[in-house]
């Protein structure tokens, strides 16, 4: 049977050019596989009937595990840190002074709740593409008597607010698809928001009540991954399962050594009322419990017996069995282990920096790719147009030329080195060589080139004006410390001729 099979693959493949599936091992259904079942269903298909339970489970483990609320912190640490800050292309000084000065006006008034700056509603959306795989951002002009810098808010929405079993056809002909609204060419008109939280059971006024707000108003931020993906999944999905059954593995095992903990020794009597070590009356079931004190020495009688409790151990492989579970769930989520769990037991100078490395280029596509341009850029944009139009910028042939003044290169936060020294001596001598522009390495610290280079100017014409010679050792710095007794006396710089 065997031999005409293989004929008549032999057969199909002349006459078309093609090898049966069979021919690639994971298309194969042998025994192996033949419960390895696969669906070939859209990513928005998936999201749709399964996104609402995916999102509270994400949300869960990382309420209650401490492996998952710690990768979260980390994440938005390295993805945001202090934040992601513009620095303006204009290349009139005065005007770019201008500009930053209002912009950091604004954005201690950006969130329309007053919790937080527009940096930390960048830590904010950041997390909230980790445990729910999006959120949403809504544009909130504000009246000019209201008083701020720019009359203009952000207000974030979870990704709870836009549903995603909303598949239908709007009134106007265009598709409704997981609460997106699409025209006919595929472009984003509107998105159909609860106008409630459905999760909060403290605000029932307007409950399941959806209202339609057009997309121009809107900021979709997530990260996607399949071609066509129009809503988010959660960054910390693929290890969901594994940090789940870990979690219960682990309160096992703690349950168990409690209740072994619990019994220190059993009692064998001659007769039931014996009284060996002071125990008390028996309870319903007839059972009495003794205690110990220390320095106890007890005689019994013949036949009495005291038995100790010995819990078994969990076993010599725990630790290992953790530890490469826990590696695995690294993996999963694109965080080192270190950062994971706070263990560097087995850490060491290579495998920090290495680990970091990757990291690090990550966290430079996401936030490129993700935070800079979904939700940076736009708001960078329409915060000048309402500072233009408001009064806020006076930059008269703005109209004209919007472009020239909308400019602007976003600068991340720093890298901590894992060694500076060296680091640093690597970057000297790049910018020596003419490898590597000193703006570079002024950005990569996550500071403005000029408000830097104009920074050192004033501390220079500070230091001047007191007679102070910046890079030298001040008459009133601290002296240095003799050496004590046994310790080497450090060579002195000064010829031999001046210290005889």
């Amino acid at each position: 049977m065997k031999l005409f099979s293989r004929i008549g693959a032999a057969m199909k493949y002349a006459a078309t050019g093609r090898l049966s599936a069979s021919a690639f091992e994971g298309a194969m259904q042998n025994r192996r596989l033949i419960a390895w079942k696969a669906t070939q269903e859209n990513i928005n298909s998936l999201l749709s009937s399964g996104g609402d339970l995916l999102r509270a489970r994400a949300r869960q483990i990382v309420r209650s595990n401490p492996y998952a609320s710690n990768a979260a912190d980390s994440f938005v640490a390295n993805a945001v840190g202090a934040g992601i800050v513009p620095s303006s292309l204009i290349t009139d000084t005065a005007l770019k002074d201008e500009l930053q000065r209002v912009w950091l006006a604004w954005t201690d008034e950006a969130d329309a709740d007053n919790l937080t700056d527009f940096y930390g509603l960048q830590a904010l959306a950041a997390r909230a593409m980790f445990e729910a795989g999006e959120c949403f951002v809504r544009f909130r002009p504000r009246r000019p008597e209201d008083g701020l810098a720019v009359p203009l808010q952000l207000q974030l929405l979870e990704s709870e607010h836009l549903p995603f079993e909303k598949n239908e056809v709007g009134g106007n002909g265009n598709q409704i698809r997981c609460g997106i609204e699409f025209d006919k060419i595929g472009r984003r008109m509107a998105y159909h928001f609860y106008r409630k939280h459905p999760g909060d059971t403290t605000d029932q006024s307007g409950k399941g009540e959806i209202v339609r707000v057009p997309a121009s108003e809107i900021l979709h931020i997530y990260r996607p991954q399949r071609p066509g993906q129009i809503r988010g999944v959660p960054w910390i999905s693929p290890a969901l399962v594994k940090l789940y059954l870990l979690d219960q593995y682990d309160d096992a095992e703690l349950d168990r050594k409690k209740v072994a903990a619990l019994f220190a020794g059993f009692i064998t009597k001659n007769a039931p009322e014996d009284n060996l070590l002071g125990e008390g009356a028996t309870d319903a079931t007839g059972a009495a419990i003794a205690g110990l004190s220390p320095g106890t020495m007890q005689v019994l009688l013949p036949g009495e017996d005291v038995k100790f409790s010995s819990p078994a151990d969990v076993g010599g492989s725990y630790e290992m069995f953790q530890y490469r579970t826990l590696l695995a769930i690294a993996a999963a989520l694109g965080v080192p282990y270190t950062n994971v769990t706070g263990d560097l037991k087995a850490a060491n100078y290579s495998s920090i920096r290495a680990g970091t490395v990757e990291f690090r280029r990550r966290m430079d596509q996401f936030q490129h790719a993700t935070l800079i341009y979904q939700l940076c850029r736009p708001v960078w944009k329409r915060w000048l147009e309402t500072a233009v139009l408001s009064g806020a910028l006076n930059f008269p042939s703005f109209a004209n030329d919007p472009a020239k003044y909308a400019a602007v290169k976003w600068i991340t936060p720093k890298w901590e080195w894992v060694d500076p020294l060296k680091d640093r001596q690597a970057e000297k001598i790049a910018q020596e060589c003419g490898w590597k522009a000193p703006s570079d390495i002024i950005e990569a610290e996550g500071y403005d080139v000029d408000e830097t280079y104009r920074r050192i100017a004033a501390d220079q014409k500070r230091a001047e004006t007191l007679g102070i010679r910046l890079g030298e050792p001040q008459p009133n710095a601290l002296p240095e410390t003799p050496p004590q007794d046994g310790e080497k006396q450090p060579p002195s710089d000064k010829p031999e001729e001046e210290n005889s």
